[in-house]
């Protein structure tokens, strides 16, 4: 059985196990979180929301709070003696999906 979520401007595909990354959430490490927002349920009937599923939640166990690997954004414009180096960290929740209610 899988559900699609949305969280952080994304969709992801879950199913109960699977160890996810999403955009930063406002939780406690160790603390249960419900993703109210199920676009589709499947497995052994699929339902398909108008948008949403009514009734259906995603429950999931938040991990950690961490930040990403660093990427460089460099902005370069030849000739002109412009140049900026900047670096960035994005801010995640780690979540392992424990149950699907549809």
């Amino acid at each position: 059985m899988f559900a699609i979520i949305k969280t952080g401007g994304k969709q992801l595909k879950v199913e109960v196990g699977q160890e996810i990354y999403v955009e930063k959430l406002d939780v406690e490490a160790e603390s249960t979180y419900e993703f109210t927002e199920v676009l589709a349920i499947g497995g052994d009937k699929n339902i398909i929301g108008q948008p949403l599923v009514k009734g259906a939640k995603v429950v999931a166990k938040v991990i950690k709070q961490g930040r990403g690997t660093k990427i460089i954004v460099f902005k370069y414009k030849r000739r002109k003696n412009y140049r900026r180096k900047q670096g960035h960290r994005q801010a995640y929740t780690k979540l392992v999906i424990e149950k699907i209610v549809a």
